[in-house]
């Protein structure tokens, strides 16, 4: 097993990455590191639906979809993740969740903090989680990876997350809401988030009898930014990979029913005032984003006030509101 040392904090870099070590090396591996701002769904879920996207858009907060399923987390410089990737003809115990997080317990442990798995794939501590954690397969080795809240901005964590004010019908993997909690808090303050992330690089040599620490190689920042261009910063692959869904939201007493299908808003529906035919000849067959949308309104809708509405009806905010 080998250590990659990680120092990149661009979310886009950070996902792509850890595709590309899954699927083109054969060696195990243990990597911990850091992303700026960014929101990061499951495989199969429904962007639309877990995702705060006005939030996002005002905050500059990117999107993220990853290769492995669970729910949504929020990624900052106060939130650490670790991936570790292995390797067995077994597929049928390829995911382990109990093994996979069973170094991180006992470190924390051996810190003072006592740390509980629960659920599917959660860690608590004190009844309040800080650790998110999901698998992929690929072939016969398996990706698994976590998250561990030590300083995040839980306020920002809790907007970027959360519902949108209109309703959202599909078949999706739902993410299940917990109270969560920093560890930070938990320990002296002599303890900073660096101190905490390099003693637990050393925690995880010592568990997994790593004796060689590389760093990325000219090569492997090539591959991986053509992944973050061909795939990880694709509008098709971090919202279009949805399954479909139908959105409903009502503003006054007009109400829009939309069927939206790979990202695509395939039916429209619009009862009361704001009906327009125009409008919704024009938003058909288009993406279901805000810059999407206020494009076709511009082209239907001379009067910007009703234009905002219109948006309002679509789940988007206005940039004056």
């Amino acid at each position: 097993m080998i250590l990659i040392n990680r120092q990149e904090t661009n979310p886009f870099f950070n996902i792509a990455a850890e595709e590309y070590f899954l699927k083109n090396f054969s060696k195990d591996i243990v990597m911990i590191w850091v992303s700026s701002p960014s929101v990061v769904v499951g495989k199969h879920q429904n962007t639309i639906a877990e995702v705060n996207l006005n939030y996002a858009l005002e905050n500059d907060i990117p999107v993220i979809r990853r290769i492995s399923g669970g729910g949504t987390v929020y990624h900052d410089e106060g939130n650490i993740n670790y991936s570790i990737i292995t390797t067995s003809e077994n597929r049928e115990k390829l995911v382990d969740f109990h093994k996979f997080t069973k170094p991180l317990i006992e470190y924390l442990d051996s810190i003072g903090i006592k740390a509980v798995f629960e659920g599917k794939n959660n860690l608590t501590t004190g009844g309040k989680k800080f650790s998110g954690n999901s698998a992929h397969v690929y072939k016969n080795r398996v990706l698994h990876h976590g998250t561990i809240l030590f300083d995040t901005k839980l306020e920002k964590l809790e907007k970027s997350i959360a519902p949108g004010e209109y309703t959202i019908h599909d078949k999706a993997v739902k993410s299940i809401r917990a109270t969560v909690t920093n560890l930070s808090p938990l320990l002296p303050s002599s303890i900073t988030l660096d101190i905490f992330k390099n003693n637990l690089a050393a925690f995880f040599r010592q568990y997994y009898n790593i004796e060689n620490e590389v760093n990325l190689s000219k090569d492997d920042i090539s591959e991986i930014n053509s992944l973050v261009t061909g795939k990880y910063s694709e509008w098709d692959w971090n919202y279009g990979y949805s399954p479909t869904f139908e959105f409903k939201k009502t503003v006054d007493n007009s109400e829009a029913t939309l069927v939206v299908e790979k990202g695509i808003i395939t039916g429209i529906n619009i009862t009361g005032e704001l009906y327009n035919e125009s409008v919704i000849k024009e938003l058909t067959e288009i993406r279901f984003s805000k810059e999407s949308i206020l494009a076709g309104l511009k082209k239907t809708v001379s009067d910007p006030l009703d234009a905002d509405i219109y948006l309002t009806l679509f789940g988007f905010r206005t940039n004056s509101s």
